[in-house]
């Protein structure tokens, strides 16, 4: 299942190898990777550095996923949330109505929650769209 998360967050992240800001802002790198203030990231990264922050990133995904939902899910379920995760932010999820019904186990009621969180800048993202469909679907049935 991580082979299969990391490979969709790859196609949805696209790489960059050098510093850009996401629609939202973020100053970003890589697959995706959020730089903070003070990380030490070369000027240009490597495809190999690229992975390696991907794959630090899925792993802080997944300890958030551990520490803020407390019932048992299938991985496709998890693989869902880690997307999520890993592109909103854990602040998010914590204050998300979707984690609250995870964790309520109201899975039928999950897969809508995704589709509120399409707005990057104050402004509805198409791609965002696209992502949520697609991780509420993978939520609610396991497919991609």
């Amino acid at each position: 299942m991580e082979e299969k998360i990391k490979d969709f967050l790859k196609r949805w992240e696209g790489c960059r190898l050098k510093a850009y800001r996401c629609p939202g802002g973020v100053l970003t790198i890589g697959y995706g990777h959020r730089i903070i203030i003070g990380e030490k990231i070369p000027d240009v990264l490597s495809e190999e550095e690229a992975v390696r922050l991907l794959e630090e990133d899925i792993a802080r995904a997944y300890l958030v996923l551990r520490r803020l939902v407390k019932v048992s899910l299938c991985p496709w379920q998890e693989g869902a949330l880690i997307s999520f995760i890993f592109n909103m932010g854990s602040g998010a999820f914590q204050r998300s109505l979707l984690r609250s019904k995870v964790n309520r186990e109201e899975h039928e009621e999950v897969p809508p929650e995704f589709l509120k969180w399409i707005w990057a800048g104050g402004v509805r993202h198409r791609g965002l769209l696209r992502r949520r469909y697609e991780e509420a679907i993978f939520y609610g049935r396991g497919k991609l």
